[in-house]
């Protein structure tokens, strides 16, 4: 275990030096278009990003006995102001992925993705994501805190080409945050079989809860998207754009939108 000293002025010996994960509204939404010319498949990309804009930072450490077991457990380390770390086990596990763009090791289901109609909860399409590789991929301006580094620290690669590591560790600091770019493993949400109309597309960060956070009322953000069909291709406009909710369908205050974004 480390000690970790250096807390806030006037912070109780022990106290808990939590994160907290800020889900960005999804970004640079793309259609693309894959399969044949006879079977098109059409996909929505889109960017997600999340920043730790709280206390302290987010940290999981995963490990497991031996190679012959597939994922690793992952635990969550937190810092305390004059008091060694406490570990929060089992919050999750990690899984070496191999795929076309990626070749390491995952936290799983850190971030979800779904598309329902609006006026109702049920999804009709969620992501296929396999997971995350955590680290400290960009400042998140205008957020940051007095717990922020000066400079990245979480920066690894996850294991990459290292399916063999018995464990890791990996996470985000405070006042920084991790993204994933449109279309990247997993980015994207298949658009065949839905009808014209109105539709929510979500981004849910920590959606089972099982990260330690200082709250959990910023971890979700949405679009309210119009699809339509052009010549018979899917073309999407967003309506609204709501930080801090799932139910953008259902938010006066939204952000008006003007894009349209139709398949290349």
């Amino acid at each position: 275990m480390t000690v970790v000293t250096g807390g806030p002025s006037g912070a109780t010996a022990g106290s808990e030096r939590l994160p907290d994960l800020d889900q960005a509204v999804p970004s640079k939404l793309v259609i693309n278009r894959a399969g044949t010319a006879a079977q098109p498949v059409y996909r929505l990309g889109f960017r997600s990003a999340v920043a730790n804009v709280g206390a302290g930072p987010l940290v999981v450490e995963a490990h497991r006995p031996g190679r012959d077991t597939g994922t690793m457990v992952a635990d969550q380390l937190i810092e305390r102001d004059g008091a060694p770390r406490k570990l929060i086990a089992k919050v999750g596990r990690l899984r070496y992925v191999v795929s076309p763009d990626h070749r390491h090791w995952h936290l799983l289901a850190f971030e979800r993705y779904e598309l329902r109609r609006a006026g109702h909860r049920r999804p009709l399409v969620r992501d296929d994501k396999t997971g995350f590789c955590l680290g400290d991929r960009y400042a998140a301006r205008g957020r940051t805190r007095a717990a922020a580094p000066p400079r990245p620290v979480h920066t690894t690669r996850c294991g990459l080409d290292a399916p063999e590591l018995l464990g890791l560790r990996e996470g985000i600091s405070v006042g920084y945050g991790d993204d994933y770019r449109a279309n990247l493993e997993g980015q994207y949400l298949p658009l065949d079989g839905l009808r014209p109309g109105r539709y929510v597309l979500v981004h849910r960060s920590n959606a089972g809860r099982r990260l330690r956070e200082l709250t959990y009322r910023n971890n979700a953000a949405s679009l309210l998207l119009a699809l339509h069909r052009r010549g018979g291709e899917p073309a999407v406009r967003v309506l609204a754009t709501c930080a801090r909710t799932a139910r953008c369908d259902r938010r006066s205050s939204a952000a008006a939108g003007a894009q349209t974004i139709t398949a290349r």
